[in-house]
């Protein structure tokens, strides 16, 4: 088995998490935040659960430029050239093209992780476990895994990956027939009761070769833009000049076409905390379903969720299916049937 020193976990942190508002800000966004109100921020938390799979020096992280220092401050042991900063954001595909490519200038054996900063998981031990084990199978191969996660229910907000039923002999990896689009929710109840249908986490698994490789056969004008911008450090003209296009347009689609894309189911309590609703499923409740973080106290409220780590106290009374939330002197009040406006009231402030 390759040694994990050759492991490396590319962690993309670029986002500013505008459904999140007021706690989340374009000046400090979600990833950074300790949103669950458990001492660690979700890049924090993210960096952890790799711990025992990669050495420290081996993480890295893309950004935007001016989130640095942030990073710096969150991540010390990160060192400072492996923290990434995109002066344009470009969608994820040119994002980690340049991350793998950095990686194989020092590391050409490098076998690389690639996942978003602001996700959850419950499980970090069986995390690891189903990494280890994707890492084991790229490591002898030239093909790519994503983790799959086993759904729960018919969710229309994720992505899906269809994974054909028998796995690689000896592996609980198996062949990718296809990708998914979000679905209708006819359609995403289908393909619970199938069952070979799991949640797309935006979580990869490949060695630096296969990466590059990909890129040259499916996005040549990205390939040849990175290798140029690695090669002289002319971040700010060609970096912007890249496609806006993400990892699964440009790699994972055209890739599964030629059988190069396997998963691995998982299910170790994974959630794309990508607005207030994901965050209440995984928020302890009261007896009257009411959610918080921070010093909050409920007086005939229902289904409510409020984060408010900042204040010195919150009191609510006669609220059924908000949510609250204090930030920096920002407040928002909003039925949660209503949360898709968030974005929109944030982007008019």
């Amino acid at each position: 088995m390759q040694s994990y020193t050759h492991h490396h976990i590319v962690i993309m942190a670029g986002g500013i998490g505008s459904r999140f508002w007021p706690l989340s800000t374009p000046e400090y966004p979600k990833q950074f935040i300790d949103i669950l109100g458990c001492g660690k921020s979700l890049i924090q938390l993210t960096v952890d659960r790799f711990r025992g799979l990669c050495p420290d020096e081996n993480f890295w992280i893309v950004t935007n430029q001016a989130y640095i220092d942030i990073v710096k401050q969150q991540l010390p042991s990160v060192p400072e050239s492996h923290i990434l900063a995109e002066p344009a954001a470009r969608n994820t595909a040119p994002c980690i093209a340049w991350a793998c490519w950095a990686i194989s200038q020092e590391d050409p054996d490098a076998n690389i992780v690639v996942t978003p900063s602001d996700a959850i998981v419950m499980n970090p031990e069986e995390f690891r476990r189903v990494a280890t084990n994707a890492l084991a199978f790229t490591a002898q191969s030239s093909n790519i895994v994503t983790i799959g996660i086993r759904p729960s229910r018919p969710e229309i907000g994720y992505g899906y990956v269809a994974m054909l039923p028998e796995a690689v002999a000896g592996t609980e990896i198996h062949p990718v027939s296809q990708f998914k689009e979000k679905p209708s929710l006819d359609v995403a109840r289908q393909y619970l009761s199938a069952g070979n249908y799991l949640w797309n986490a935006g979580i990869f698994v490949w060695n630096a070769r296969t990466i590059i490789s990909s890129f040259q056969q499916f996005k040549p004008q990205i390939a040849r833009q990175i290798a140029e911008m690695v090669a002289t450090g002319d971040t700010l003209t060609l970096f912007p000049a890249c496609e806006k296009i993400s990892i699964d347009y440009a790699v994972m689609e055209p890739a599964s076409q030629k059988g190069m894309v396997f998963t691995h189911p998982a299910d170790f309590g994974w959630s794309d905390l990508g607005n207030w609703a994901s965050l209440y499923d995984k928020l302890e409740k009261d007896s009257h379903g009411n959610a918080s973080v921070g010093p909050v106290r409920f007086f005939d409220c229902q289904d409510c969720i409020v984060h408010a780590e900042d204040a010195q106290q919150v009191v609510l009374q006669g609220l059924n299916n908000y949510i609250v939330s204090e930030k920096g002197g920002r407040f928002l009040i909003c039925q949660r049937t209503e949360e898709q406006q968030i974005k929109q009231f944030s982007s008019n402030i």
